[in-house]
Parts: C-alpha cells; structure tokens; sequence
C-alpha cells in the first residue's frame, strides 16, 4: 500500500542528542534505554533500542540520532517508549542508526 504525501508530512522525524543511556535487563531481546534531547520546544524523552550489537553506551553518549516524534507513547515492560529511534536494520538484526553528517541543533525537522 503506498502511502500518501500528506500521510508522509504527518511523521514527524527529529534530530536529537543522547544524553544518557543505561542497560535495560529487563527486554527481551539485547536493548539500551535512552534518553534524548530534542530540544527546548519538544525536550527530552526516553526510548529503548536494539542497538547493542553494533554501539557500546560510551560511543552512545553526545552522538546525535534521528527519532520519530510524533509516535504515541509505548509501554515496554516498566519502561515508557516515547519515541522512535530509526536506522537501517542488517540482515542478522543489528542496526546502523540514522544521523545528520555535521552537528545540528536538536530539534531540528528531518524533510
């Protein structure tokens, strides 16, 4: 099913900075919890990812990724999901994340 123009507008895409992430023993698949900042209009919220495979949380810290925004929040075990972290997903499963070439304000709508 394609997806219309108007329909792609909707999905709001952000560049943002990880501030924090921690081990999250309790998923069950390998993940990290994040915490991202987006900036002063939308701020910082938090998220897990399956990223364990191809990032340590020391490279992690101060890089700057590409999250959709705009998704309703999800209940990950304990753990509330409040945005979408993307990146192009391996053939075994491991993911390359998605972020700008050069440092950017946080926030920033990707188009």
């Amino acid at each position: 099913m394609d997806l219309t123009w108007s329909e792609f507008e909707r999905v709001e895409m952000r560049v943002g900075t990880i501030l924090e992430v921690n081990d999250f023993p309790e998923a069950r698949k390998p993940a990290f919890q994040l915490t991202i900042d987006f900036g002063s209009v939308i701020g910082v919220r938090k998220t897990s990812a399956q990223i364990t495979k191809r990032y340590t949380k020391e490279v992690l810290v101060g890089r700057q990724i590409v999250a959709v925004v705009n998704f309703p929040k999800k209940q990950i075990g304990k753990f509330m999901s409040e945005c979408l972290v993307l990146g192009a997903v391996g053939e075994e499963g491991d993911v390359i994340l998605l972020a700008p070439d050069f440092k950017i304000e946080n926030g920033l709508r990707i188009g």
